[in-house]
């Protein structure tokens, strides 16, 4: 038997192919299957396979038993891309999946059996819990653990099936911490909210971790754009890094977005990144020279001058709300002195500086920060990468939050926050 862990995928042979629904007993969960064209949605109603509708249009996918679906893979018609197995609470069980551990696909065929275990699943009252899908002329299966808490209403609809009415939702059981959620997140794709709730997940883990769920701070991403960042952006190491940090703002920002900065010797406030529009933002305003937005990149320069846009935060804050910088640079930072003189300054405000290093450089004064004397309290960290795109996301979080929540109590000690 082989298992595959949640986001993980293999081949499997074409033919029968049975999936049951394990771990949950007898009216706690209903399974169904979704049979999705290329733009994941179903084509028609009768697409959607459930209690009451049993088995689709051919007879490629059959309910059986409530609980088991046999999928016959010559069977499904070529305009259908994937079969998603679902499950959703039944509205008489109070409780989210994860008060169900058990719970489990099981997929078998000629020579083969897959486990599917749900995983990552807190709040969320219904799931795909996995998919079976063409793949270059193939068959594969993957372990998606990817759901909604509204449950029922919200899943179907994300897969183009019409209902009237939505069940009141659920609160989380008693001792559940959530892994929140923010606006817009609902109007992505399964595969954009399956990646961005699986950072979202590791975000949460690093809080929970550090007893800082719950905690709300203004996250500002900056983001260097100087001449020697140029493999940075051409490769897209830039883009995939703020996809990354967006799922950090959804944890912790008010509004759950990211507030950016372009700098190099000047710098340029960009607009907001949220889940709706993170794809379109990187096309739009990571760049390093040109106009685009409405910016004029080259006016910015590019050569490097941290001292600017520090003081411009600086400036920007407001007593006793809490601020986390995300500072990514590839180094050069000369001016030593003054940045010295500043983070000891900028000590009593309450403002975390998390630098980060991205490629192979010099990063100078950052890499003394932890020596730093002077100050009233610890407020920046740093580290560095020279391969961030080989870092995982649970690495990469850890790293990045593991001084931020002891800053947020060092600084109510101070008197810094309330």
């Amino acid at each position: 038997m082989v298992t595959l862990k949640r986001g993980a995928n293999t081949t499997i042979s074409s033919g029968l192919l049975t999936v049951a629904v394990t771990g949950a007993a007898p009216g706690t969960v209903d399974v169904m299957a979704f049979l999705l064209g290329d733009n994941h949605k179903t084509r028609t109603d009768s697409d959607f396979i459930f209690f009451n509708q049993p088995q689709s249009t051919n007879g490629a996918v059959v309910l059986s038993g409530g609980t088991t679906l046999t999928v016959d893979l010559a069977r499904v018609p070529a305009d259908v891309h994937t079969v998603a197995v679902a499950v959703a609470c039944d509205d008489g069980y109070p409780s989210p999946l994860s008060a169900l551990p058990a719970l489990a696909a099981s997929a078998s065929g000629t020579g083969f059996q897959i486990e599917l275990p749900a995983a990552g699943l807190s709040t969320e009252r219904a799931a795909v819990l996995g998919e079976i899908y063409r793949r270059g002329g193939e068959w594969k299966i993957r372990n998606v653990s990817a759901g909604w808490d509204r449950g029922f209403a919200d899943l179907v609809r994300e897969h183009g099936v019409e209902v009237d009415d939505e069940p009141a939702a659920t609160s989380p059981a008693p001792g559940v911490a959530a892994v929140r959620s923010v606006a817009g997140e609902e109007k992505l794709s399964l595969d954009k909210r399956h990646r961005l709730d699986m950072r979202k997940r590791e975000v949460h883990k690093v809080l929970l971790s550090k007893n800082a769920t719950g905690v709300r701070a203004r996250v500002i991403l900056v983001i260097d754009k100087t001449g020697s960042m140029s493999r940075q952006y051409s490769g897209r190491v830039v883009h995939r890094v703020v996809e990354r940090m967006l799922a950090v703002a959804t944890q912790i920002d008010d509004d759950g977005q990211l507030e950016p900065y372009m700098y190099a010797r000047g710098f340029a406030r960009v607009p907001d990144i949220s889940v709706t529009n993170v794809e379109s933002w990187t096309e739009e305003f990571l760049h390093l020279s040109g106009v685009h937005g409405g910016i004029d990149y080259d006016a910015i320069g590019a050569s490097n001058d941290e001292l600017p846009i520090m003081n411009e935060i600086l400036n920007t804050v407001v007593p006793g709300r809490p601020v986390l910088v995300l500072f990514f640079t590839d180094g050069g930072f000369r001016k030593k002195v003054p940045i010295s003189e500043l983070m000891r300054a900028a000590s009593g405000a309450p403002v975390f500086w998390q630098f980060v290093g991205i490629g192979r450089a010099n990063y100078g004064v950052l890499e003394r920060l932890d020596d730093m004397a002077g100050r009233v309290v610890d407020n920046a960290g740093f580290f560095a990468l020279d391969d961030i795109d080989q870092v995982s996301d649970d690495d990469l979080y850890q790293r990045l939050l593991s001084e931020f929540p002891e800053w947020m109590r060092a600084a109510k000690s101070a008197g810094i926050l309330p």
